[in-house]
């Protein structure tokens, strides 16, 4: 899908769902597939480090993200525990980073608005996430799914296995 059109439908669901709702940090855990972004910041939509998968964990009001990268071929892990959690769905994270919670059911779809300083420059990227992993080629004329990427997988299988 062309970066533009992601972003105006993304825009769209932005503008009619951010009212104000309590988010379930229960059942936001779970493994959680990127298959969409959209952002007016084209160094966004193009860098070599690319999101594949979010593993979400909560505990005493913390949340937890285990993410996945694609860099350039490389997969990349990373951890993260929120400073600063609040019931409408934002969590701020060390580095300046935000997640906002837009609108999610808990078991199909999540849409996010993550904000971050880099170089003096505030970033806002929207993105689209489901726990579904597609079971076949989606045939239609407007498709946000990526495939599944091999960092999401190694995610998932480290997710899976037995802790020591």
């Amino acid at each position: 899908m062309e970066p533009g059109l992601l972003s105006a439908v993304l825009g769209v669901v932005l503008v009619q769902v951010m009212a104000t709702h309590d988010l379930d940090l229960q059942k936001i855990a779970g493994f959680w597939r990127e298959v969409g972004v959209a952002s007016s910041q084209n160094l966004v939509l193009k860098s070599p480090r690319r999101l594949e998968a979010l593993f979400l964990t909560s505990r005493e009001g913390e949340l937890t993200v285990k993410a996945a990268y694609n860099s350039s071929g490389s997969c990349e892990t990373e951890q993260i525990v929120s400073s600063e959690v609040n019931a409408s769905g934002k969590f701020v994270f060390p580095g300046r980073r935000e997640i906002h919670v837009i609108d999610i059911d808990y078991e199909q779809y999540a849409i996010l608005r993550v904000s971050h300083l880099w170089q003096g420059r505030e970033f806002h990227v929207l993105k689209y996430f489901s726990k579904l992993l597609p079971r076949a080629p989606v045939l239609a004329p407007l498709s946000l799914s990526r495939p599944a990427g091999r960092c999401a997988k190694l995610l998932k299988e480290v997710r899976l296995r037995p802790t020591a």
